[in-house]
């Protein structure tokens, strides 16, 4: 048996591949859309890719299953599993193997059983793997989203991303079933490779370690330790961050059948001369720059997501698409194709162009920086607070209006834009971001506080929490 993970650090995310040494056969479970490191983990291990699955319709990026079946010619295995009105629209024409609950997947000596897990999703499956000529035990269970390290996936997505009304609690009641069903019939000593690790939206305590086991999740997770339904629901309901706006996306994409990109090129690189006639035309042109060199100096109507581990989640929260955009670097045609590469994995494929180093000749806006201790000192001025809720309600300064980076722009009527503003969040990334958004919507005065609320704690500046106000 060969097992190899892969993870993407921006999703938080993880899949599998899984070969018999024996046959040279091997699945791949939950791939992302970059067949690039399925195919030369194979090819180095003299596997052949034989079949392709997924757990379930995913909300948080773009399946790669149909992606790598067609670069491979693998089979494409699909759930069954869930209600009439939530199943894959494309497995029929795409000639996709439909796996039932209790249906068996063979891949060389390998045997993998299918259990229907819903809660995360109706059609959530699990597949637990049986070396079988090692043992006639199971070894392992390839878990997506329904069981993670310290955690379990949330069930309040399809209704709070994908809008299916009425579907949060009784999705909630259904992941209890699943989980009490499935703790009570397989061994403690049974390996848990799951989806997601710590950083994931599909749940609200995931760990960092890569995997566990049964036994420990019953000691050590909190949602298996609850044995009652009701209250159950009320745990794994409460507290839950804010979906991220391409997860409604990503739900219909995945369910209706990702686009196949094969082979791509790059976009075409304007010219410096054609920036502002793009940006006065309304097309986002997004600055992948550090948020430091963005508040420096930067072309006015730009807005600054910098390309680093948070990139694709707020391209995602920020970037439309329903149009085309186009980005703006001083890292040339390679960092392009690397930022196109991490977009392509939530689906945002529609860059119609991009603007290198020579486009920043024309770069003469600035993002001011204000010190705690000075905005401290300044009784008017206007703090808009863009961290998440939880973090708000743990401890904000007075006065601060709590606005989300996310939902800042559909927010954007709330506020004055002929008024000074201060954009804080917890170390000065998200604001950064937003000081960005609100200038390129025309905002005049905009100012970001250095640092963000983690300096103004460090220095010893009042605050509103729970508590009340305290230094």
């Amino acid at each position: 048996m060969l097992l190899k993970r892969f993870y993407h650090d921006g999703l938080a995310q993880a899949s599998y591949l899984l070969g018999c040494q024996k046959t040279g056969e091997a699945i791949v479970i939950d791939p992302n859309r970059d067949p690039g490191p399925y195919l030369a983990a194979a090819a180095a291990e003299g596997m052949r890719i034989t079949q392709v699955t997924e757990t379930h319709i995913h909300a948080d990026y773009l399946s790669g299953s149909r992606e790598l079946a067609h670069a491979t010619g693998a089979r494409l295995l699909l759930s069954a599993m869930g209600t009439p009105d939530w199943q894959y629209a494309f497995a029929a024409a795409d000639g996709a193997r439909l796996l039932h609950h209790g249906d068996e997947v063979r891949v060389g000596n390998l045997r993998l059983e299918v259990v229907h897990t819903p809660g995360h999703t109706p059609e959530h499956i699990v597949f637990v793997c049986t070396d079988t000529p090692a043992s006639a035990h199971p070894v392992g269970v390839f878990s997506g989203d329904f069981l993670f390290v310290g955690d379990v996936g949330r069930p309040d997505l399809l209704e709070r991303a994908a809008n299916v009304s009425g579907t949060m609690r009784a999705g909630a009641a259904q992941l209890f079933d699943s989980i009490q069903s499935f703790s009570t019939t397989y061994p403690d000593f049974l390996q848990v490779w799951p989806g997601h690790g710590s950083g994931s939206a599909c749940g609200k305590a995931l760990g960092a370690v890569p995997s566990t086991t049964l036994g420990y999740e019953k000691v050590a997770n909190w949602a298996l330790r609850i044995p009652d339904r009701e209250a159950f629901i009320e745990a794994v309901l409460e507290g839950q961050p804010d979906p991220p706006r391409y997860f409604a996306m990503m739900k219909r994409l995945n369910k209706e059948g990702p686009r196949i990109l094969g082979a791509r090129s790059l976009p075409a690189a304007h010219a410096a001369t054609a920036l502002d006639t793009t940006i006065a035309g309304g097309t986002r042109v997004i600055d992948i720059r550090p948020a430091a060199a963005y508040a420096e100096r930067h072309v006015r109507g730009t807005i600054n997501i910098p390309f680093n581990k948070s990139f694709v989640t707020w391209a995602g929260w920020l970037v439309p698409y329903d149009r085309p955009f186009h980005l703006l670097t001083d890292g040339g045609a390679p960092q392009v194709q690397a930022a196109l590469a991490e977009l392509a994995m939530i689906g945002l494929d529609d860059c119609s162009g991009w603007f290198g180093p020579d486009a920043l000749a024309r770069a003469t806006a600035s993002i001011p920086q204000v010190e705690a201790r000075a905005l401290h000192a300044d009784t008017g001025a206007r703090i808009i607070d863009v961290r998440a809720i939880d973090e708000y309600q743990a401890g904000h300064l007075a006065g601060a209006t709590h606005i989300p980076l996310g939902r800042l722009e559909e927010r954007i009527g709330e506020l004055d834009a002929t008024r000074p503003i201060v954009l804080q969040c917890q170390g000065g990334a998200r604001s950064a971001i937003a000081a960005s958004l609100l200038e390129a919507r025309g905002f005049a005065s905009v100012t970001n506080l250095a640092g963000g609320y983690a300096a103004w704690v460090a220095a010893g500046l009042p605050v509103e929490g729970p508590s009340g106000t305290h230094g």
